[in-house]
This record gives structure tokens, C-alpha cells and sequence, in this order.
């Protein structure tokens, strides 16, 4: 998500090697950046919003003076983009400054006791609480570095904080939760940074903290405790053999296939949206006597995934629509009762805002679900949620459509515990199931990803493919179609399942590769038909099952195994094996998945 870049040295001046070390994480997405520097006991802070250039143009990052400081870059996940939510943060004595990336859970219990202790929060961020909770642990006289970790202790959420302090000033403090932190080595100085590439052209020489730890790096070097207990860990710095390109891919050849393996990390964090904003919606919902779920493309798929569960966990009926096609179908129809809630990974779609602005003038109310706060889609809303995935540069969206599942499946559950159509009980299961998601994925990305690759091998001359599934499975097979059209430029069709007699079907010859997607839910039966319904027409069958579906595994060429989770939960898991084959399949055919031709990341024109 966001970028932090610090570094202590023995001599000289660190701004200009923090200004750098920020534009080499620019890859990674961001609104705004900032400097800060400690010089004779003197906090000295930069910060705006902008792209890092504009901002040195007006401010010169390169003239702060001082051997030790930090820097930023913000992906806003809470706050729009401004001035006053960049970081760093300082506390109200001017003397602490921190950077943060990930998302604290309880800041808006912790923001209302600041508040309350007589503390000036400037800003609408999740990340100032903590260096007013430093602050405050230091005016019970713990050092900054104990106080650092108190706070720590505090937090609810994910979090690599980085900090510094004008009564310590030969440090920078360095905390890690689940969001990545690393720490760089030279003769020279010290480095920390969320990602490699922000020190690679100083140093290789790297050390990974792991979750739970907390590092002190100096001029000469760091030392590295466990926050729980405080234990000294021992760990010796690794090479990092790796090109400036490499780097920025964390050492995968695309970002797609790394994107793809962040999934467990952006599942978390859009498990952490905020309950506030998710009651709201829930409301919103819960009033309305008509519902629209208004995308393009893949945030499309993950609506029509959606208005299944929200039918079966609510008890409501919702209507994707194709964004271009809204307006054509439903302009008679719209008007103060209906509900639209729009779904934008950028949030600057112009089908779905065109969409949006032609209901929200016929008085209906507009939600936004998106992936940029401070995109157009969020400044129409009446309310929105921001799915909190970071930023992703492959074209072909894997990790904003996983979040976007993740962020709707938790609105249906809160809908169906607030009209009753789920127990407290049975709401609280799924919940927690909902949350083992991320394990899940990383499971499947740990045990298949091998297997999808040698199946990539297997059918990468094929012609064409048939997706097929049946309820929610539709939407997945779906989306498996669109990533293999997208990146392979291989012809290939979806249908439901029960629809493939009704046309597809008649174009199975001997060989022809037909995808099933196959959990064990209540269309596990028929499905089952409609696979020996092409089998007996030579078609090649690529299911992918639940663990232990022995009945499939008998019948079908070829499988893949996922782990069994509650039906509501398969077009999260399942996507993740198809955005594989995809991925897998663009590289046996010598593409590049990252610039399919002709696509774009964001669709700006109509």
C-alpha cells in the first residue's frame, strides 16, 4: 500500500536519500508524500499532497538539513487525499514524528481518549493516533523507544510504524505488524523501508522483520526485540541479489502473479473495513425497496457474486447491472426509494459514474464502493467503503476483485443479522469463517500453485475453453473467462451451466477443454450432469472441486482441490486457482500478463 523510507547515516544529509528512496517506491500508488528530519534538536517536517515531484518543486525535500529522518508515501485508506492527512505525523510538542502504513482497527477509540486527555488531532487519519499515543506514554516517562512499544501493544489492526524523536535523536524506531518492514545495512548508514527497492541502489544487504518485532537502527547498526517480551533477536542480514525491476516485483516476474499472492494480506486488510461506514450502508440497504448494483468488467462479477449472497444470507433481492447498460434497462424505474451502490476499483470509471450521476438525478441514493478515497466515485456518494487493497498495477484485477467479494460479503451478513434472517449466532460463524479466508488462499497459493501451471502446460494450444458453472458459480466462472480472455487472447465462453444445452454445447469436439467450477454446495448434483452431459461429447473436463470430492475426481480429465468452505464463501476462494490458470496460461504462450493489449486499468472514456 503506502511507502515509508528512513535511513540514519554517519555524515550528510538524508533528505535527498529520502526523496529518492520515495520515488523509487512510486510504483507502488500513492496521493500525497512527505519528509521529516531532526536537525540540532529540531523537528523539521515537509508533507503535501501531489506527486512527489510537484511537491519538491514547491517545498525542496533536498534542503532539510539532519543525519536522520523518514519519509512517506500515502495510499489514503482513511481520509481523503489533503495536506493535513500526508505523513508524517508529529505530536502536538512537535518533537515525535511517525509514518505508517496498514490500518488500526481501534483508532476511533483511541482518537475519542486522546481527544479527551486535551490532544490536537489535525487530521482524518487512522495513523495520528499513534504518535499522540507515544506522546502521551512519554508523559509518563517512558523513552521513546519503550513508549513506542506501549503504544504498539495498543493497536488493534496492521501496522509498520517508523518514528523518530528529537530526545532520542540517534535512533528510528521501527515496528512491525503484518504489513511488511524492512531494514537495509551499508558502511555508510542504516536503512529501513516497506519494500526493498526504496534503499536497493545503496545497499543489498537486507534484513526482514518478522510480525510481533521491533527495531532500533542506528548509524552503525540495529538491534532487533520482540514487543511481547522484549527478547533480543538474533538474525542475520540477507543478499538480495536483485535488478531495480525485480525488486519493485519483490522478485516475481510480473505483478500480476504478485499481486496474486497478496491476496492473503488484502483479504485481511478488507476484513478491517470500518464498521461504522459498513453499519451505514447496512442501513441504507435495509431502507431501500429497490437495490442496484451498478459495475464494468470484473467489479461487475463480483456484484453478481454478491446478489446471490445477499439472497440467500439476507433474504433481499439486489440487480447487478452492467454500468452501460443501467440507464437503457432502468431509467423508468429509478427514482427515491431505489438504492445504487456503484463498485469502481479506481473509482473513475466514466460507465459507472455516468451511471451514478443519471440515478443520483432522479433523487435515488448513491453508494460507492471503491478502491481510491478521493476518486470521483467517493465525492458522490452519500456514503462509501473503501476496500482497502492497496495498490494494484497488473491490468487484469486480482486482488481488488477478491477484496471487493470480501467487503460485499460482509455488507450481506450484516443486512441479514439486521433484518433477522440470520441468528446472532449463525451472523458471529460467518463472520468468523469470512475471516479465515486469508489462511485459505494462502493454502491454495502454497499447495496448488504448481499444479494449475502444469495444467497451463497441458492446454496452453487450446483453441478455446467453455467456463460453466452453476448459482454462484456462475459469477466465478465468469470472471476465470474474462482474466483468460483478457491475458491470453484465447476465444472462451461463459454460460450457467444449465443454460450450455442451450447453445454451447454444440460446439464440443473431442478434446475441447470445458472448466467447471464445482464446490459442493447445493449445485453440486447437477453440475455433475452437465459434466457427463460433455463428456460424452469428447470434451476435456477441468473441475475445480472441494477437497475430497471423490464423485468428480472419477469423471473429469483433470482437477484442482480447494479447501471446503460454506457456499457463500466459494467466489472468494475459487477465483483465486482461475487467476492462476490465467496467469499461467499468458506465460506459456510467451505474453506479457501485466500489458494485455488494448486494455486499460482504469476505463475513462465511454
Amino acid at each position: 500500500m503506502c511507502g515509508i523510507f528512513g535511513c540514519v547515516l554517519k555524515s550528510g544529509n538524508v533528505a535527498p536519500l529520502i526523496h529518492q528512496g520515495l520515488k523509487r517506491l512510486e510504483y507502488r500508488g500513492y496521493d500525497s508524500a512527505g519528509q521529516a528530519t531532526i536537525f540540532r534538536d529540531k523537528l523539521l517536517l515537509k508533507k503535501d499532497r501531489g506527486k512527489i515531484s510537484e511537491i519538491h518543486e514547491r517545498l525542496n525535500f533536498d534542503d532539510m538539513p539532519g543525519r536522520i529522518g523518514i519519509g512517506h508515501t500515502r495510499w489514503a485508506t482513511h481520509g481523503a487525499p489533503s495536506r493535513e492527512n500526508a505523513h508524517p505525523f508529529v505530536d502536538c510538542k512537535g518533537e515525535i514524528a511517525i509514518a505508517h502504513n496498514g490500518i488500526i482497527e481501534n483508532f476511533q477509540q483511541l482518537r475519542d481518549e486522546l481527544v479527551e486527555k486535551g490532544h490536537q488531532l489535525t487530521s482524518r487519519t487512522d495513523t495520528e493516533v499513534i504518535v499522540h499515543l507515544i506522546e502521551e506514554n512519554m508523559k509518563m516517562g517512558l523513552s521513546f523507544t519503550a513508549a513506542a512499544r506501549e503504544t504498539a501493544k495498543r493497536l488493534e489492526g496492521a501496522y509498520a510504524i517508523v518514528g523518530i524523536c528529537t530526545k532520542e535523536a540517534d535512533k528510528i524506531v521501527c515496528l512491525r505488524k503484518e504489513s511488511p518492514l524492512v531494514v537495509g545495512l551499508d558502511k555508510e548508514g542504516t536503512y529501513c523501508a516497506s519494500d526493498i527497492p526504496a534503499f536497493l541502489p545503496l545497499t543489498n544487504r537486507a534484513i526482514v522483520l518478522d510480525n510481533g518485532e521491533c527495531a532500533m537502527i542506528r548509524e552503525d547498526g540495529f538491534e532487533i526485540r520482540r514487543i511481547e517480551d522484549w527478547a533480543i533477536v538474533e538474525r542475520k542480514p540477507s543478499i538480495f541479489p536483485w535488478s531495480p525491476e525485480m525488486a519493485e516485483k519483490s522478485g516475481y516476474p510480473h505483478f500480476m502473479i504478485k499481486e496474486i499472492h497478496e491476496q492473503p494480506q488484502s483479504l485481511r486488510n478488507s476484513l478491517r473495513v470500518q464498521r461504522l461506514y459498513l453499519d451505514l450502508m447496512t442501513t441504507f440497504f435495509d431502507r431501500a425497496k429497490m437495490i442496484y448494483l451498478v459495475a464494468c468488467g470484473t467489479s461487475y462479477h463480483a456484484c453478481l457474486a454478491a446478489s446471490y449472497v445477499f439472497s440467500k444470507v439476507a433474504g433481499v433481492q439486489t440487480n447487478p447491472v452492467i454500468a452501460s447498460e443501467f440507464m437503457s434497462r432502468y431509467s423508468d424505474t429509478v427514482d427515491v426509494d431505489v438504492t445504487v451502490l456503484a463498485v469502481s476499483q479506481s473509482g473513475e470509471t466514466l460507465d459507472t459514474l455516468s451511471a451514478v450521476m443519471s440515478a443520483r438525478d432522479r433523487a435515488a441514493t448513491i453508494l460507492g464502493l471503491t478502491n481510491v478515497i478521493g476518486s470521483t466515485l467517493t465525492r458522490v456518494s452519500r456514503t462509501y467503503l473503501c476496500q482497502q487493497s492497496g495498490p494494484e498495477i497488473g491490468v487484469a484485477a486480482t486482488k481488488t476483485y477478491t477484496s471487493q467479494l470480501a467487503v460485499l460479503t460482509q455488507l450481506a451478513i450484516k443486512l441479514g443479522l439486521k433484518r433477522g434472517r440470520v441468528s446472532k449466532e449463525m451472523g458471529e460463524a460467518l463472520l468468523r469463517e469470512l475471516g479465515t479466508m486469508p489462511e485459505k488462499v494462502s493454502k491454495v497459493l502454497e499447495k496448488r500453485e504448481m499444479e494449475i501451471r502444469e495444467l497451463a502446460v497441458k492446454y496452453k494450444d487450446a483453441g478455446c475453453f467453455l467456463f460453466l458453472g452453476r448459482g454462484m458459480s456462475t459469477a466465478t466462472a465468469a470472471e476465470g473467462n474474462l482474466k483468460l480472455l483478457e491475458i491470453t487472447y484465447i476465444p472462451s465462453i461463459t454460460y450457467p451451466a444449465g443454460e450450455s444445452k442451450h447453445g454451447p454445447i454444440s460446439l464440443i469436439y473431442n478434446g475441447f477443454p470445458v472448466v467447471f467450477i464445482c464446490p459442493k454446495d447445493e449445485t453440486h448434483k447437477s453440475v455433475i450432469g452437465n459434466i457427463m452431459e460433455m463428456k460424452a461429447r469428447g470434451a476435456s473436463i477441468v473441475a475445480f472441486i472441494e477437497e475430497g470430492d471423490e464423485e468428480v475426481k472419477r469423471i473429469a480429465d483433470d482437477y484442482i482441490e480447494l479447501p471446503k468452505v460454506s457456499s457463500i464463501f466459494t467466489p472468494v476462494l475459487y477465483a483465486v486457482p482461475l487467476q492462476l490458470f490465467a496467469y499461467y496460461m499468458s506465460i506459456e504462450k510467451g505474453l506479457n500478463p501485466d500489458q494485455p493489449r488494448s486494455l486499460a486499468k482504469s476505463v475513462t472514456v465511454l
